[in-house]
């Protein structure tokens, strides 16, 4: 019964948080809600017994959503005087939104405790889930593996690559002058009289 309740209210509160994403006029808030519906996406994950999925999601989403948040707060121009005028007000707001979502930390903790999410689901195996996505992953699937990080590799040698192409208006460094440059070349000692500045 529980574990029923905790999805219900997963799926709410990720379907909310989606639809608020795309609603939401500041983009600081777009990106509040986008983390909120990944946290509650790795819920569902932990109810259906994919822990190592639901990982995934909090480290590598939502680590990159701060990135992303980061980026945003630098690149846009966002008055902040305007934000913080409005704290007391959102305040309310944002004190439901972590009852909740302590709410559902406890919910999902206790589902988790309780045994299976479905009624009529089986007994988890003995084998941990990571342990048998590891086993799957560098056995069966292990060529299709390696070439998904050959694929990767070389989208990541091409964008380097197209980086640093040459270009007609950028000056390049040339290592080899400026190594065979003699000293007498490059500096010019001048004494200069006192009271008479410099000659450029």
């Amino acid at each position: 019964m529980i574990a029923l309740i905790a999805f219900y209210l997963f799926a709410t509160v990720t379907i909310t948080s989606a639809v608020l994403v795309i609603f939401a006029r500041n983009p600081v808030h777009s990106v509040l809600w986008l983390i909120l519906a990944f946290f509650n996406a790795a819920g569902l994950m932990l109810l259906v017994g994919a822990e190592f999925i639901a990982m995934l999601l909090v480290i590598v989403y939502v680590g990159a959503v701060a990135v992303l948040f980061l980026f945003v707060v630098m690149m846009l121009d966002i008055d902040f005087t305007q934000l913080r005028s409005g704290f007391n007000r959102n305040l309310p707001f944002g004190l439901l939104i972590a009852i909740v979502l302590l709410a559902e930390i406890v919910i999902a903790t206790s589902a988790y405790n309780a045994g299976p999410a479905l009624g009529g689901a089986p007994a988890a195996p003995a084998v941990q889930n990571i342990e048998a996505l590891g086993a799957e992953l560098y056995s069966r699937y292990l060529l299709p593996f390696e070439l998904a990080g050959f694929i990767l590799l070389v989208a990541m040698i091409g964008a380097i690559v197209l980086t640093h192409r040459s270009r007609g208006d950028a000056r390049g460094q040339n290592a080899s002058r400026q190594i065979g440059r003699r000293p007498q070349d490059a500096v010019r000692n001048v004494n200069q009289p006192s009271g008479e500045g410099i000659e450029l």
